[in-house]
């Protein structure tokens, strides 16, 4: 086990303090993501989500990259920084708000991220699985 000095354990504390970038990493556990699709799942403005994963960037608990247009984001390579996830989203199953995203990010996968944003990000026109999971707005708010 890597030991990390106290100020990057605060930092990747704090990134994990908060419910919207709870969902976030709990998202992107089932593999990497457009911000576009995350904005979608969250019902949050881009801006927002984008702040939050910027946060999350920063601890190191995700990466991103382009291609295209598009923003995607996966959670770190770094065995450390997964354990820091796991940790914190291992009792998320249950949450309503989690199991929802869950369900609707397997949806959207189901759509090239291209054709979703082309849609306007429609969550209507998502393939059916089953009935649509409500979209919660669990997570506002910054720190």
């Amino acid at each position: 086990m890597v030991r990390l000095p106290l100020p990057s354990s605060v930092a990747r504390a704090k990134a994990l303090a908060h419910p919207a970038r709870l969902r976030l990493l709990s998202m992107l556990a089932s593999g990497e993501l457009c911000v576009c699709q995350m904005t979608a799942v969250l019902g949050l403005s881009a801006s927002t989500v984008s702040t939050h994963l910027s946060v999350l960037k920063r601890a190191g608990l995700v990466s991103e990259r382009k291609e295209a247009k598009f923003v995607i984001y996966a959670l770190a390579n770094d065995p450390e920084a997964r354990g820091w996830v796991d940790l914190a989203t291992a009792s998320l199953g249950g949450d309503p708000a989690v199991s929802a995203d869950r369900d609707l990010v397997a949806r959207m996968r189901l759509v090239p991220v291209d054709v979703f944003a082309a849609s306007g990000m429609d969550l209507a026109l998502l393939p059916a699985l089953g009935p649509a999971p409500r979209r919660t707005k669990s997570g506002r708010g910054r720190s």
